[in-house]
């Protein structure tokens, strides 16, 4: 089953406010860039979720580029491909955690019924939360620069090493 990301401005509302918790800083031409535009992608990159690792787990990129991540759960557990920082997944950590403790997801399975009722749709643009099986998709344009990577923000997932890097190349 493909999910795919809602494009437009709700997204781009949600993500500024997902920045804009997580600190200062992460707004400006050193953040974690944006959501890129569908009609404007540079290559697609197939990222694989397992049990606590991404294939691949570095992933070098350009500034300005813009990139369809497919991402595929081959997990058996539920698992995030989340585009930030250690601070921006910080921020997103609380959210997570009361996702599981109010029973919108569980270790094997999302109950989308459940976070519609909660308000907690988990849509921003630089994240995609999917059930063991399941493919999704993330556009997104890179910074000038900036430290970012992505990372699995599922309880414990992070903290067991489910963390990949992006190594900003240069402009070809």
């Amino acid at each position: 089953m493909i999910k795919t990301l809602l494009t437009g401005t709700a997204l781009a509302a949600s993500l500024a406010a997902s920045i804009a918790v997580a600190g200062p800083g992460h707004g400006d031409e050193d953040g974690i860039g944006e959501p890129g535009d569908a009609a404007q992608i540079d290559r697609t990159i197939i990222v694989e979720m397992d049990e606590m690792s991404f294939s691949p787990e570095t992933i070098e990129v350009a500034p300005g580029e813009t990139i369809r991540f497919e991402v595929v759960n081959v997990g058996r557990a539920v698992h995030e491909f989340n585009i930030g920082t250690g601070e921006t997944w910080n921020g997103h950590r609380g959210e997570m955690r009361t996702m599981m403790r109010e029973g919108m997801m569980s270790a094997r399975s999302i109950n989308h019924d459940r976070m519609m009722e909660a308000g907690m749709m988990h849509d921003d643009a630089n994240s995609v939360l999917l059930e063991p099986g399941d493919t999704g998709q993330v556009i997104w344009t890179f910074p000038e620069g900036g430290e970012i990577g992505f990372a699995c923000n599922v309880p414990g997932h992070r903290e067991a090493g489910m963390v990949g890097d992006f190594r900003m190349g240069h402009d070809s």
